[in-house]
C-alpha cells in the first residue's frame, strides 16, 4: 500500500510526490556509483526525483554530471549547480530544496555512507506518518570516535536546547513542504541538520527516527570530519550556534 502510494508514476506534466536531494561539492569520483544506486532502487512507476546539487564544485562534479545524465535518467533526475565558490552544505541543500517538486522532501549526502534505499525508505515512512512529522535516520556501525563526538554534541543540546536532540547529524532526514515554508532563515554550514530539528521541535512537530547502516565513504574524505581537530571544531561551531538558537524564535 505504501509503495503504491509512493509509486504513482512521473508522466510529463504531472508533478513528482517527493523530492531527494543530495548537495555535491567535489564528488566527481562518487557521483557514477552514487546514481547507479539510486537508479537499482528506483521502481519504473516510482513517484521521486533526484535533485543533484552540484554546490560550488571545482573538480570534474559538473563534467561528470553531464555525462551520467542521460536522457532516460534525465526523466527523473535534475541537476542545480551553485557557482562556485563553495558557499556551504545547508546553501547547497536549500538549492535543491527550493527547487523540488514534490510535496514530500528528503535530502541525504553523496558519499555514499547512506544508502539511497534508505532515503527512500524515509519516504515510505513520512507518507504513513501524521503531516507534522520529520523522518530521520539514526545511524548505527560507526567508529567509536565518531560515535563519541555525536554523544557530545547531544550532551550540548540538552542545557542549550532543554531536549534531547540525539544524532543530529544522522542522514537521511525527511518532511513535507510545510516545514520548509517554515524555515525563514536556514544557516549556510553544516548547522542546518539541526537547524530544521530545532524548528520542527519548536513548532510541535514529531520524530519519527529509525535505524541506518553508516557504511564507509565511497571515495575521498570528509570534507569537514578528515581529523580530530576538524571534528572538534565543528562541535564548538555547533555549540555556538545551539547558544544561537536557544534564543531564537521559530
Amino acid at each position: 500500500m505504501l509503495a503504491g502510494r509512493l509509486s504513482l508514476g512521473l508522466d510529463k506534466g504531472v508533478l513528482p510526490r517527493a523530492s531527494i536531494v543530495v548537495p555535491c561539492y567535489n564528488e566527481a569520483a562518487n557521483l557514477p556509483q552514487l546514481l547507479a544506486r539510486f537508479e537499482a532502487v528506483r521502481t519504473p512507476d516510482a513517484a521521486w526525483e533526484l535533485i543533484l546539487v552540484d554546490n560550488g564544485s571545482v573538480d570534474a562534479t559538473a563534467q561528470v554530471l553531464q555525462e551520467l545524465i542521460t536522457p532516460a535518467r534525465a526523466e527523473w533526475v535534475r541537476v542545480e549547480r551553485v557557482t562556485p565558490p563553495n558557499v556551504g552544505y545547508g546553501h547547497g541543500i536549500m538549492t535543491g530544496l527550493r527547487a523540488a517538486r514534490g510535496d514530500l522532501l528528503a535530502w541525504t549526502h553523496a558519499d555514499g555512507q547512506t544508502p539511497p534505499a534508505d532515503v527512500v525508505r524515509a519516504l515510505t515512512l513520512l507518507e504513513a506518518s501524521p503531516a507534522n512529522t520529520l523522518v530521520k535516520g539514526r545511524r548505527r556501525g560507526r567508529k567509536p570516535g565518531d560515535a563519541l563526538f555525536t554523544f557530545c554534541m547531544t550532551l550540548a543540546a540538552l542545557p542549550l536546547l532543554r531536549g534531547a536532540y540525539p544524532d543530529v547529524n544522522g542522514q537521511p532526514k525527511a518532511f513535507r513542504r510545510a516545514l520548509l515554508e517554515r524555515a525563514k532563515a536556514p544557516p549556510d554550514d553544516l548547522s542546518l541538520d539541526l537547524y530544521f530539528l530545532w524548528l520542527s521541535r519548536r513548532l510541535g512537530w514529531r520524530w519519527e527516527t529509525f535505524d541506518v547502516h553508516f557504511g564507509a565513504r565511497l571515495h575521498g574524505e570528509s570534507k569537514w570530519a578528515f581529523n580530530w581537530r576538524s571534528k572538534l571544531r565543528n562541535i564548538l561551531r555547533t555549540v555556538r550556534y545551539m547558544w544561537k538558537l536557544s534564543w531564537s524564535a521559530p
